[in-house]
């Protein structure tokens, strides 16, 4: 299918699964939520499909591992086992996303900034001394989980001194809401849980994986043309 299609199929999945958000219909929500970075990948690999990268195998490896963790968390509430698996699914997402932007960044002769690192670390231990109280049992998974969204947010910063600015907004934007949705999920699970959290969570994700993944194509379409 065309991009455009699968573009319009990821407006579609998010208008249903937040009708059973608004319902609340939780068969709806189970069936449509792994559904949502689904649509997103194949966006991507249409958008994509004549350019040949490894950055392109990274994403869509971000992307598989998104809608594993997608899937384990819908059944957090009924063994914890299933959030650790699902914490571990999306800590190698981001891994993988941190091995995107690395290369983007490298490949672009992008200089890192130390004033940046100090603002995100002051970010992370100030949200882990939140929470570190609440954690019991789960304290080691958050903390390194709390390592790596981190450090893709620092080096999703590098990428802001792209050339192509659209791009750069969309990546480090998405990066942004990605670490507000974890923050906003943390928070909800482990210290004071908020009616809102479920939509906080929800929309900033959903505007995270949706932004890296324009970001990406944009970036790799450029490339191509530059080639």
């Amino acid at each position: 299918m065309k991009p455009r299609i699968w573009s319009f199929l990821v407006s579609i999945v998010m208008v249903i699964y937040f009708a059973g958000m608004v319902f609340q219909q939780h068969a709806i929500q189970m069936v449509f939520k792994p559904l949502l970075v689904s649509t997103m990948l194949g966006y991507f690999v249409s958008a994509t499909l004549a350019r040949e990268s490894n950055l392109k195998k990274w994403i869509i490896t971000a992307l598989v591992f998104s809608i594993a963790g997608d899937t384990l968390l819908m059944f957090a509430n009924q063994h914890e086992g299933f959030f650790l698996w699902g914490l571990i699914a999306f800590l190698l997402a981001h891994i993988f996303y941190i091995i995107t932007f690395h290369h983007i960044r490298t490949t672009e002769n992008i200089s890192g900034k130390w004033q940046v690192a100090i603002i995100v670390a002051v970010y992370y231990f100030l949200l882990i001394g939140l929470l570190m109280p609440y954690l019991g049992s789960m304290k080691f998974p958050v903390i390194i989980y709390g390592l790596v969204i981190s450090f893709m947010l620092l080096i999703a910063t590098h990428i802001f001194d792209l050339k192509d600015n659209l791009t750069a907004r969309y990546i480090l934007t998405g990066a942004i809401f990605f670490v507000v949705s974890d923050s906003v999920l943390a928070i909800n699970k482990f210290y004071q849980p908020y009616e809102w959290g479920a939509w906080a969570i929800m929309i900033t994700y959903i505007l995270a994986q949706w932004l890296i993944v324009k970001g990406c194509v944009r970036y790799l379409l450029n490339k191509s043309i530059e080639a």
